[in-house]
């Protein structure tokens, strides 16, 4: 893979501390939480409204979090409530301190309705069929005995680190704009990194919240899951990324991970040649029939652990299944059930 090298703009010489806050524009401020995973940290966004604060994106549910919220609360916010919260899609990192929040503040609560949907579903659904159509799917994928016993063994993920979504929303929508600190604020939804991603844009502040869809130093995760064993989400995300050349290329970026930028175009282009050369890397992995775990493992060059596993083999199969729709690579099954992918 060549790539075009990419020079951003980065704004600031460093991020604020966790369970601080940094002004990036007026009334906008940068807040900083922590993951407890290799990217160890989300970017949050509190913006003046009037005599409170509206929140985007509300950090993982942790002990430490509502630590550290209660801190922000009272130390951060000069006194002001969070008044409205806007969760910009269902991964736990974004929604999870959420229904903690909404209790503590009794904050209006904005998410589009298909991620309320899905964290709504994942946090209730802690069944054994649940775990089974999980280990199933990664059976399916070429895992191994060792590897399916461990999924099993851990069970549904999402519930323990999302605190209890609230029951009811006010729902967010493509093109709508809500009016936050006497600004007007439009949603832009795009797809791929999950069903119905909701990005912010402030033409006033020249600002796009980007979420997760557009990051300036990694690459969105898109992954397919048991849920949706079928779905073509990387198609989603590159139909995704030519809906944004509509957008002001000289937004400043306001990303969920790393640091805020300017260079919207040139990092969404870069984006967009990544995955069309991967897609070349995945169809050179199934010049013989071969299972989607042994193709991550050939294609991210890496060593993986199980936790990053499961991610690279969600986005293999993603890939694999774009390639499918575009005849350049057929699926079959073994007589143990596995899928195998093989280059036409």
């Amino acid at each position: 893979m060549v790539y075009v090298r990419v020079t951003l703009e980065y704004l600031f010489d460093a991020p604020p501390e966790f369970g601080e806050t940094m002004e990036v524009a007026p009334g906008v401020h940068w807040l900083r939480m922590p993951l407890p995973m290799a990217l160890d940290h989300i970017n949050l966004w509190l913006i003046e409204d009037g005599p409170g604060w509206t929140l985007i994106d509300t950090g993982i549910s942790s002990g430490l979090s509502k630590k550290m919220w209660s801190q922000v609360i009272e130390e951060h916010l000069g006194g002001r409530p969070i008044n409205r919260i806007i969760v910009t899609h269902f991964h736990p990192d974004h929604v999870g301190m959420a229904g903690w929040l909404v209790a503590k503040t009794g904050a209006e609560f904005c998410m589009p309705r298909t991620e309320w949907l899905y964290a709504r579903v994942l946090t209730i659904d802690t069944s054994e069929k649940f775990t089974d159509g999980m280990v199933e799917y990664y059976r399916r994928a070429g895992g191994s005995a060792e590897y399916l016993a461990r999924l099993k063994e851990r069970g549904p993920f999402f519930p323990g680190i999302v605190s209890d979504v609230p029951r009811g929303i006010q729902r967010i929508v493509d093109g709508e704009s809500l009016d936050i600190g006497g600004q007007s604020w439009k949603i832009v939804v795009g797809n791929g990194h999950s069903p119905e991603h909701a990005c912010l844009l402030c033409d006033a502040l020249d600002l796009f919240i980007s979420g997760d869809l557009i990051l300036p130093k990694i690459s969105p995760h898109i992954g397919v899951y048991a849920d949706e064993p079928e779905a073509n989400p990387l198609k989603d995300y590159l139909n995704t990324l030519a809906k944004f050349e509509t957008l002001p290329g000289n937004v400043t970026v306001l990303p969920s991970h790393n640091e805020p930028f300017r260079g919207l175009h040139e990092r969404r282009e870069w984006l967009i040649q990544h995955h069309l050369d991967r897609l070349e890397d995945f169809v050179t992995a199934c010049a013989s029939p071969t299972n989607a775990i042994d193709i991550a493992r050939q294609v991210f060059k890496r060593k993986l652990d199980s936790s990053q596993l499961g991610f690279a083999a969600a986005e293999t199969v993603a890939h694999l299944n774009y390639l499918i729709t575009e005849e350049r690579i057929v699926r079959h099954a073994d007589e143990d059930g596995v899928n195998l992918y093989q280059a036409c």
